[in-house]
């Protein structure tokens, strides 16, 4: 075994028993690499990616390419989700010299770790227009050996290049150039009109395959048509959160979200189920719930609920990070089904012919000969035709529902990645807090209070705020390491934010400004109004990057926006409130342009346009005010309730009720005469 078997990401520990002298991102791979002048290979992954899988068994299991590898590199193994900050250095440079990008990342670096060449999967004998990974490899050895002019060269250029990357996306905005207030609602309807001519009208979501679930664009379209009255916008998330769920990308049986589609009408997913897509779907949902009280957003929220809790839960209440789409080495296999397999757990022949049809399966399978379960039809329409009521069906429908499941977790389950990363954990604790809000179920709440607890108690760095990205129980020894990123900040402050909402335990909100102090001072680069990455404190990698994207997670600085913008209303701090617009202001012309790729920027932008209400609810019934008032969907709100007026916070100073309990609903710090129902604040409101 090498070094890895003493790292606790389950990626790095798939390689321990490779023949490759993997390090993990450690200092000693860097040390000896400049001890004895080698360029270092460093191949990047996780734990649920397929192309991972199939690399390390073509290659690093092999001995003859292991020996090459160890003889000329210092071969260094990473996982993405331990070490996003490593990642995005190293896929910029892939997708400098490439034009695009993926898993396993594969990068050689000079020792001081710059990078010179860049590319994802190598197969072992040259095809698809690649060379093999052997040949890959004395051709790199041969340049650094005999060119490392062009090497210190290129890798110069790389890096330079990579530090230019945000420019084009931080030009000036034209309103603000010529003296317009910029954040005014034009910018907001262009940006829907950019999204809107990506709508995939017939099958929803935006574009094609492969299709993306784009939870933080439908979010945008909710909270515009919310404001705007725009109905295209709530149309589109609708029908495209309903084709999601009855599509193969949700699993139909157990609940829970794929990454993503392969074809572009949600068929067929890439099975494996990351904890982030679920946290943002489950909050999409909890928000679209509210708005339009369809069933078929409720169930989905619940059975995905129900399946973090079963399967991705662990016994302290932390969230488990993803599950593998491949067991027994096929893709997909824990999942599909033959049409004997639906029969045989059906009681009758009438009910396998009726599941069947509903279910889209087939007798020689909807994908490579398997069937992966999916509604063509909404159970409404499908009721109608085969003349049947939706209740009746339903009842037809479940028990073989349960029967499927018996029979599937006899099966041999995917790998689960149990590794548990603050930022994974942050965004599922506010998905909780959110499906409290909608569905009024007392355990999410317990479950969002528990998560939160169990991060502050398991990722304390230190005294002075500081905390760590990634925790694992190893032989019941609490093992947590490297210090926390830009986005574990920022989706915990959010997440303790959201908590107090639904708690009005003002501990929270105290962590959330705490964490806030910590993250100016430690990430802020105040020439830019932008944070870093990575802390000012962290020196183990080669440069620091201000991560702009919201891609499939919502970029940390868009998140902070958000933050700010909260806190500064909360706690009475102006320059929070500046700070917030000061970023957005760097940002617009390239959300305007492309919202598909900074929606949450987008999202933030919204709440410039049409500022935020200061709700407070003070009196005994404080409590139960506030949860009815959150049935509802108000976006643009910051809410505090307590029995009591409390000169501490902004919004609680001075609001004495003589033991009945009312509502201030407040703009700008100038406040209408209080209420004492929670339908008269929704008034006043909306």
């Amino acid at each position: 075994m090498n070094r890895l078997q003493f790292e606790t990401s389950p990626y790095l520990l798939q390689h321990a028993h490779n023949p490759v002298d993997w390090y993990a991102w450690k200092p000693e791979a860097f040390e000896r690499a400049k001890k004895e002048d080698k360029p270092i290979l460093v191949s990047i992954g996780y734990s649920t990616c397929h192309w991972c899988h199939v690399m390390e068994r073509e290659s690093f299991e092999n001995s003859d390419v292991a020996a090459i590898m160890n003889e000329n590199f210092i071969n260094i193994k990473v996982d993405r989700e331990e070490r996003p900050d490593v990642d995005h250095i190293y896929m910029e440079a892939c997708v400098i010299m490439t034009g695009s990008g993926g898993w396993p990342l594969n990068c050689f670096l000079t020792p001081d770790g710059r990078p010179f060449l860049a590319g994802t999967y190598y197969p072992p004998i040259a095809a698809f227009n690649r060379p093999s990974w052997p040949q890959l490899l004395h051709h790199v050895t041969d340049v650094y050996r005999n060119r490392r002019k062009d090497v210190e060269e290129q890798a110069s250029r790389l890096i330079g290049n990579i530090e230019q990357t945000n420019s084009y996306f931080l030009a000036k905005n034209e309103a603000e150039l010529s003296g317009i207030n910029p954040f005014n609602p034009v910018v907001l309807h262009n940006v829907f009109q950019t999204l809107k001519k990506n709508f995939d009208l017939q099958d929803g979501g935006f574009g094609g395959a492969p299709k993306f679930p784009g939870s933080m664009a439908l979010q945008f379209l909710l909270d515009y048509h919310h404001f705007t009255g725009e109905t295209a916008a709530l149309e589109h998330t609708v029908f495209s959160l309903d084709r999601m769920i009855r599509g193969g990308i949700y699993d139909q049986l157990g609940g829970g979200f794929a990454r993503y589609a392969t074809d572009r009408a949600w068929l067929v997913p890439h099975f494996e189920k990351m904890l982030y897509d679920n946290a943002l779907l489950v909050g999409l949902l909890s928000d679209t719930y509210k708005v339009t009280q369809q069933p078929i957003f409720r169930r989905a929220i619940e059975e995905t609920l129900a399946w973090v809790e079963r399967e991705m839960t662990s016994p302290d209440g932390g969230f488990y990070s993803a599950l593998d789409a491949d067991s027994e080495g096929e893709e997909g296999k824990f999942y599909v089904w033959s049409a004997e397999e639906i029969a045989a757990a059906c009681p009758s022949a009438e009910d396998a012919a009726l599941f069947s049809s509903y279910y889209g399966v087939e007798p020689l399978g909807n994908w490579e000969g398997h069937n992966i379960l999916w509604c063509p039809l909404p159970l409404e329409a499908f009721a109608v035709e085969v003349g049947q009521s939706p209740e009746v069906l339903e009842a037809r429908f479940a028990p073989i529902r349960t029967q499927l499941m018996s029979v599937r977790d006899e099966r041999i389950r995917p790998g689960l990645d149990d590794k548990i990363l603050l930022s994974w954990n942050a965004l599922m604790a506010s998905a909780y807090a959110k499906a409290y809000t909608a569905l009024g179920n007392e355990t999410y709440k317990v479950a969002a209070l528990r998560n939160v607890d169990f991060l502050l108690e398991k990722f304390k760095m230190d005294e002075i705020g500081g905390l760590y990205h990634t925790y694992k129980k190893v032989k019941d020894q609490d093992q947590a390491q490297y210090a926390a990123f830009l986005d574990d900040y920022a989706y915990f402050i959010a997440a303790l934010l959201d908590v107090y909402e639904i708690s009005l335990e003002t501990r929270y909100l105290r962590q959330a400004a705490d964490l806030t102090e910590y993250t100016l001072a430690h990430f802020l680069d105040g020439t830019r109004n932008l944070f870093y990455f990575t802390s000012k404190d962290q020196q183990d990698v080669v440069l620091r990057k201000i991560e702009l994207y919201d891609n499939a997670l919502p970029s940390g600085n868009s998140s902070m926006v958000q933050n700010l913008q909260r806190l500064g209303l909360l706690w009475g701090k102006m320059q929070y409130i500046e700070l917030a617009a000061a970023m957005l202001k760097e940002m617009l012309t390239g959300l305007e342009r492309y919202p598909s790729s900074f929606a949450r920027w987008a999202n933030a932008l919204i709440y410039m346009v049409y500022p935020m209400h200061e709700v407070a609810i003070v009196g005994p019934a404080a409590a139960e005010l506030s949860r009815e008032l959150q049935k509802n969907y108000i976006p643009n709100k910051v809410l505090m309730g307590a029995l009591e007026a409390n000169d501490t916070f902004p919004l609680l100073a001075g609001r004495q009720t003589q033991g009945s309990t009312q509502i201030f609903v407040c703009q700008n710090y100038t406040c209408q005469l209080p209420v004492s129902t929670s339908a008269e604040a929704l008034a006043l409101l909306t």
